[in-house]
């Protein structure tokens, strides 16, 4: 059997369970959003390949939320890097597929590490942002916040207008806790449990994102995993397709619609 039939197989293997499942989980990671345009921050030619900063101290630190406090000036550099970086990507087609199946699927939801925001904007709205949007900005000091496209309006170390704060983008910075009711929220979805779950473009070096995939695989249900790379969940999902998230979600697509469950 040549691989483009091992791969049809597979992508056939994903429609059936997709087809069985009355709930089912998308978590995605940064493979997600590389087809969006994306830039990499580490790997060669990625914005941070050198892994330190101008100020000669690793580019965690300097994106933390103790530099956040001890120096704005000094993280927000980095932070308007990256969203200038990232300033003008949209969702891709991979985003539309996954926010077409939650109107498909009887309970259906999306675990995303990734903070563009590019699930909502395709029209998911079960939706966990674990690490948070980069486009909602709020105040270190006092209750002001607001929701922006881009940060090309921001001053280098933007205050608050309001009381003259520090302000602070709403994405986890490192060194800090996850918010608390996103991991409330995933807490409630994972103990009413899904028949499926999707691994897809994460490399699942979280904790929190390896657990949806286990408490799954413990009550019964099936898992599918997309990366071309080996993972952390490689060895414990039920289907490995090693694509990329928007080409394997295509195929998927297009093999689901001709069962005939897509609409159109």
């Amino acid at each position: 059997m040549g691989g483009e039939d091992v791969e049809q197989a597979l992508i056939d293997k994903v429609v059936d369970l997709l087809l069985r499942a009355r709930s089912v989980l998308f978590i995605t990671g940064a493979g997600m959003s590389a087809d969006s345009g994306m830039p990499t921050y580490r790997g060669i030619g990625g914005l941070y390949e050198r892994n330190t900063t101008d100020e000669g101290i690793p580019i965690e630190e300097a994106l933390s939320g103790e530099m956040l406090q001890r120096r704005p000036e000094l993280c927000w550099k980095y932070i308007l890097q990256i969203e200038k970086a990232c300033r003008g990507a949209r969702p891709n087609r991979g985003h539309e597929i996954i926010a077409a199946f939650e109107q498909r699927i009887e309970r259906c939801w999306v675990l995303t590490q990734n903070v563009d925001g590019f699930h909502a904007a395709a029209g998911t709205r079960n939706l966990i942002p674990i690490h948070g949007d980069i486009h909602r900005l709020s105040c270190m000091t006092c209750s002001h916040g607001e929701v922006v496209e881009d940060y090309a309006h921001l001053a280098a170390a933007p205050l608050c207008p309001r009381c003259g704060g520090i302000v602070r983008p709403g994405v986890v910075l490192f060194g800090e806790m996850l918010p608390y009711a996103a991991l409330a929220e995933l807490s409630r979805q994972v103990a009413q449990g899904f028949d499926l779950v999707f691994s897809i473009g994460t490399t699942s070096s979280f904790p929190y994102i390896v657990m949806p995939v286990l408490a799954t695989h413990a009550s019964g249900g099936k898992s599918v995993e997309i990366n071309p790379g080996m993972t952390e969940v490689s060895h414990i999902v039920d289907v490995k397709v090693a694509a990329g998230a928007r080409a394997a979600l295509e195929r998927i697509w297009a093999a689901y619609a001709a069962r005939g469950r897509a609409a159109g």
